[in-house]
């Protein structure tokens, strides 16, 4: 996988959007793409723990949307999900959470003013963060 996360500013505002309606508690979901990283598909899911502090996909959800990217030709780029209450970095939760260390893990915070979400690539216990390239198209 590419070493930032590419999207569009349409895409991004999808994302910051589903965190938007689901605050207070943490929103989720999956950037699907293709093999070069480039999100496709914003694929939002519900939180099945409706909870502020922490995300869980269901996992019929999840096993779903893993199907259908299947046969769409697509691949699990990113994970994201959104803390209303706290920065956009990678809590203890989030980490034991990092089932894909190939994946891009995106995260949205909502407790400024302005939405700010920073990206990371968590593996073994580690936080790396990377560029975010958001395109206008």
């Amino acid at each position: 996988m590419p070493a930032d996360l590419r999207l569009s500013r349409a895409q991004l505002e999808t994302v910051i959007g589903h965190a938007r309606e689901c605050a207070p508690e943490e929103a989720c979901g999956i950037l699907a793409g293709g093999e070069d990283g480039t999100v496709l598909r914003v694929i939002p899911m519900e939180n099945a723990e409706h909870s502020r502090t922490f995300y869980l996909m269901d996992s019929r959800e999840q096993f779903q949307i893993f199907d259908e990217m299947e046969r769409d030709g697509l691949e699990l780029v990113a994970i994201f999900h959104s803390h209303p209450h706290s920065p956009a970095y990678p809590s203890i939760h989030d980490m034991e959470l990092a089932f894909y260390p190939e994946a891009v893990y995106l995260i949205v915070s909502l407790m400024g003013d302005e939405p700010d979400s920073h990206a990371f690539k968590i593996a073994d216990q580690t936080i790396r963060e990377i560029e975010i390239i958001v395109s206008d198209n």
